[in-house]
């Protein structure tokens, strides 16, 4: 069974009548101008009763290859222009390095320096609020060059260009001295390094000077003993050799005094010694065979045995014994060993140490002038700013306004949403009637869908 009854449509309490909603609003204009003028002026007040604060930024660079070339030229030292802006950066950033300037100007830093607080605890807020360290992104493109930007932030009646200034100036002195002192003590252990390596040297000399002298020594030692036992031998060969003639000579003399002969003769004249001549006779024998000693006969003989007895040495009929002699008053004195122990300046005759000389010269020698080394270049200084950038006035009297007419707004939809309550109740209240018909509308709704569901099925 179906019912042509239709009620009429009722907006759903989901639905926003917008067009309604801005009219509602609007009617309280000026509600919304007195609390939007409120927070403009509250703002307004903030903006410019709020203490202002400056900021003053410095831009650092890498030094030009030529203000590095000094240094880098020793080559004891390496320092490319990026490595060493690297370092003033770490410097700017060190907390010792802020600290300790902090504490030499302290009359710059009287303005950060708070009641009830130490020195350290005043710096710790100022290190912690007032200064940045900003590094350029490594994924920037529009970088043209590395450079380090250091920015801070200071109240009114601070010098701020004074302390960054004289900060970037503090930072970068104290690298330099960094620098030179890893210069002096690399110089030192350097030439350290070589005096040890000259002093071996000079050791290494003397044990072989030593040892060569040593070994002349040893061998003329051993050459002396040689010649001696030489000497020795030689003069004992010549005893017996001059012993072997006196008994030869003895033998001989007895065999020419058995035989007659006086004089000297030869084998064949003794056969002929009884023929006698008028004339003189001159012979020539010619015989390959040795003609026996006792043919010298006595009278030369015992000439020879007088000679060999009376004689003292034997060292003249050996010329080896004169040239033993000439050797051994040779080995008396040897010049090597002289020459040797007569050298003065010994280093002269180091071998090898050249190259440590002319490093330990050129490194006595290096004259760089740390003073004036540039280890960046400062692009940009910190320069009196003209208005202070917080608080940015305008930017906070707009947000100001903004947020005047969104509370002005919340406000008005506030009250409105109240109103239309009240309103509800109160038609509630005198017309309970109408109520009652919307209640059984929406109940006949209800009958009717259940009705065309039966029927579907």
């Amino acid at each position: 069974m179906s019912s042509s009854f239709r009620a009429p449509p009722v907006r759903s309490s989901d639905e926003i009548d917008f067009v309604r909603l801005f009219a509602s609003v609007w009617q309280q204009k000026k509600l919304l101008f007195i609390v939007t003028l409120g927070a403009g002026l509250i703002a307004a007040s903030y903006a410019f009763l709020a203490a202002p604060v400056y900021k003053v930024s410095s831009v650092l660079r890498p030094a030009a290859i030529n203000d590095l070339d000094a240094l880098n030229r020793s080559e004891i030292y390496q320092l490319p222009p990026a490595e060493a802006l690297l370092k003033v950066g770490a410097a700017l950033d060190s907390y010792d390095t802020r600290l300790s300037y902090f504490r030499k100007n302290q009359k710059l830093f009287e303005k950060f320096v708070r009641p009830g607080q130490t020195l350290e605890q005043s710096f710790q807020e100022f290190n912690h609020d007032s200064i940045r360290l900003i590094l350029p992104e490594a994924d920037k493109k529009n970088s043209l060059s590395a450079y380090i930007k250091l920015e801070m932030m200071y109240p009114k009646g601070v010098d701020g260009v004074s302390i960054l200034n004289g900060f970037v100036d503090y930072a970068i002195a104290t690298e330099r001295e960094r620098i030179t002192a890893d210069l002096n003590v690399i110089v030192k252990n350097r030439l350290r390094e070589l005096n040890g390596k000259l002093d071996s040297a000079r050791s290494n000399y003397d044990i072989e000077k030593e040892a060569k002298i040593a070994s002349l020594r040893e061998a003329d030692s051993l050459k002396r003993a040689q010649l001696q036992d030489e000497l020795k031998a030689l003069r004992s060969q010549l005893k017996n050799l001059r012993s072997d003639r006196i008994a030869q000579l003895n033998e001989a003399i007895g065999i020419a005094r058995s035989l007659g002969i006086q004089k000297p003769a030869t084998p064949s004249s003794l056969g002929e010694s009884a023929v006698t001549s008028a004339g003189s006779v001159m012979r020539t024998e010619v015989n390959n065979q040795q003609i026996p000693l006792y043919f010298m006969g006595v009278d030369a003989l015992k000439a020879e045995l007088a000679a060999l007895q009376s004689r003292r040495s034997d060292d003249f009929t050996e010329s080896r014994i004169a040239q033993i002699a000439k050797e051994l008053q040779l080995l008396a004195s040897n010049r090597e060993i002289e020459v040797l122990d007569a050298r003065k300046n010994e280093d002269i005759f180091l071998a090898g140490v050249q190259p440590l000389r002319t490093e330990i010269f050129r490194l006595g020698g290096l004259n760089i002038d740390m003073s004036k080394l540039r280890l960046v270049s400062i692009d940009q200084q910190a320069l009196e700013p003209l208005v202070p950038s917080s608080p940015n006035r305008p930017l906070i009297i707009l947000l100001g306004l903004l947020f005047g007419a969104v509370v002005a707004i919340c406000i008005a939809l506030v009250r409105e949403a109240l109103r239309a309550a009240r309103v509800n109740a109160e038609g509630d209240k005198h017309d309970p009637a109408g109520s009652t018909l919307l209640q059984s509308v929406a109940q006949l709704d209800r009958q009717q869908e259940s009705g065309n569901k039966s029927l579907q099925k």
